[in-house]
């Protein structure tokens, strides 16, 4: 084992969670610094301090650094080095301190602090997390009911590219909201009863091709919404260019209102509408959920507008009747301080809007799973919609759940533009998969040339591929920073280097090859019993990195950005590389 100080023939604890006892161990010396009279300190001020307690930019330094002693140093009237050398020297009788940390050396820079894991501590947390079923990943103290509501696409409608974000996003946050401990509640908030139904119920009943219905439900629906689509959106200098839609538009020319019309009877309970929408919905689901199936995200409930359809009308009567909502115009709205247009609840002709929705939704979700907090993983054009309705919520008497729009930025093309297809149309997202898979089954066929062939089957293949081409496509989105747009490029995301879903494959496959080269039994390796010796650097790197683990999930939690994980995954992968590169294990003795 490499060495140690004096204080060698201490027992370290075996506890993973260098961190956050750090950041406890840091608290309980600030406590003292302000009961010492050095610094003032409130007790609502510590957990924020604590918190400054980080990894360090540069390994050269130590583990960890805490920065909270320029924060301290003006009110203490001292230098920042003094009030950092103050705090080091409470830190060092806090109990079990030693027992897991080196002795700090004096500040560095204007008052940094920086603290070394003790080689022993480290090996010793490593055997436990490897006995451990959750890798060392401490549960949260105290979980919360979390509500995730993501996805959400119109279900009338092919879903496009735009819903990657939202669905890849909302997934990878559930998950790691779960591990973490947390009682994660998802929930996909359809569009299965607004205008889109509409424009299929009076396609269906003016422009239906039965026999294609029959051949096949999903290609024929799919039509009729783009059709009609067409039709209400059609300009003078398209009709002149398509003749079929001139003559439609001629022959049905106030489509858009008509499809109002067929949406106001569906809402109103008309039995043929309602009998259309019943035959339909199954159809649209069964083709939203084999997508979801390819993209490996499921969902506890689908609660779409249909099912708070009951409870709008009772919404807005208690908002009238608590003062919240006024009348204007015929219509009813939300008038908030500081906002320049009022949130619409209730249109003039009696139509309720997406905002009524939300407001019901929220009040039911509070009242049967009484959550702490309700995610929304929505488009960031959308944030005037969200910060009216949650304010509106408030003070409609919901202020006892946090309200959170997790905002995301657009997918854009490598023109730096919306992500279109050549004719100018949305991306549609079974496509943009299909050709993902493509993609990588062509880079599979290339590499197969290379090696001269590896006997692989198509069935195989065909999975590798799907594997591979889907995993690149939601990596590279997850690898995103989610507040800012996301240019969408197969070659990068299919690359074998850089930050991408091929590299962590590979570096995966890597570790698997050790493993059947070796012979080793994994259940065996999780109950072993020897010690871990970390002799060379480079494993002591390999082996504080992954035990960051649950320190990045926190850090992931608290700021919702799956990108964190990412980046540390893709340093982790660097850091196994520099380690098997120099100490190659199957070639290890013993």
């Amino acid at each position: 084992m490499s060495g140690t100080d004096g204080d060698s023939n201490r027992a370290p604890v075996c506890l993973p969670s260098f961190r956050s006892d750090l950041r406890r161990m840091f608290r309980s010396a600030l406590e003292r610094l302000s009961a010492d009279g050095v610094v003032s300190i409130k007790p609502e001020e510590l957990a924020g301090l604590a918190a400054e307690v980080r990894k360090t930019a540069d390994a050269k330094f130590g583990d960890y650094s805490a920065t909270m002693a320029m924060a301290l140093a003006k009110r203490a009237g001292l230098q920042p080095r003094a009030v950092a050398m103050e705090i080091i020297a409470r830190i060092e009788s806090v109990p079990g301190f030693l027992e897991r940390f080196e002795k700090p050396n004096e500040p560095v820079g204007p008052g940094f602090i920086n603290i070394c894991v003790r080689d022993d501590a480290l090996a010793c947390a490593i055997v436990a997390a490897v006995h451990d079923p959750r890798v060392g990943v401490v549960p949260v103290e105290r979980p919360e009911t979390i509500v995730i509501d993501y996805s959400s696409p119109n279900v009338a409608k092919p879903m496009h590219v735009g819903h990657i974000r939202s669905t890849v996003i909302g997934d990878s946050l559930a998950k790691i909201l779960r591990f973490r401990g947390h009682n994660t509640i998802t929930d996909n908030h359809l569009g299965d009863w607004g205008t889109q139904f509409g424009m299929i119920v009076w396609g269906w009943k003016h422009l239906r091709q039965e026999d294609h219905f029959t051949a096949d439900p999903t290609a024929e629906l799919s039509r009729l919404y783009r059709l009609v689509r067409k039709l209400i959106d059609a300009k003078p200098e398209e009709m002149a260019c398509d003749a079929e839609v001139a003559a439609l538009v001629a022959h049905h020319p106030d489509v858009g209102r008509a499809v109002l019309a067929e949406t106001l009877k569906l809402h109103e309970g008309d039995a043929e509408n309602l009998a259309l929408w019943e035959q339909f919905m199954p159809v649209c689901r069964a083709e939203i959920d084999r997508i979801y199936s390819r993209l490996g995200v499921a969902f506890d409930h689908t609660l779409g507008e249909s099912f708070y359809q009951p409870f709008l009308a009772g919404v807005v009567a208690e908002l009238l009747a608590q003062g919240l909502a006024q009348e204007s115009r015929g219509a009813t709205a939300v008038f908030l301080d500081g906002y320049e247009t009022p949130l619409l609840i209730r249109k003039a002709d009696g139509a309720f809007l997406y905002a009524t929705t939300d407001l019901a939704a929220i009040k039911w979700r509070v009242e049967h799973w009484h959550p702490a907090r309700i995610l929304y993983v929505v488009d960031h054009r959308q944030g005037q919609h969200f910060s009216q309705l949650f304010a509106t919520a408030k003070l409609w008497g919901l202020g006892g759940v946090e309200l959170v729009h997790v905002a995301f930025g657009t997918v854009l093309g490598e023109d730096g533009k919306p992500f279109k297809t050549r004719a100018g149309d949305t991306v549609g997202l079974e496509s943009l998969l299909d050709e993902g898979v493509m993609r990588a089954r062509q880079i599979l066929g290339n590499s197969d040339e290379g090696r001269g062939g590896t006997g692989m089957g198509d069935d195989d293949r065909r999975h590798i591929a799907e594997t591979v081409g889907i995993g690149a496509i939601k990596y590279a989105d997850l690898a995103q920073n989610r507040t800012t747009d996301s240019v969408f490029s197969f070659d990068k995301m299919l690359q074998l280097t850089g930050n991408t879903a091929a590299y962590m494959q590979y570096a995966v496959a890597r570790v698997e090859g050790i493993f059947a080269k070796a012979g080793i039994d994994r259940q065996q390796l999780r109950t072993a019993t020897q010690a871990v010796r970390l002799a060379d650097r480079r494993e002591r790197t390999l082996a504080l990195e992954l035990l960051r683990f649950g320190e990045v999930l926190e850090d992931v939690e608290a700021d919702y950005r799956p990108n964190l994980l990412t980046a540390w995954l893709y340093d982790l992968a660097g850091f196994y590389s520099t380690f098997y590169d120099a100490l190659p294990v199957p070639k290890a003795a013993g």
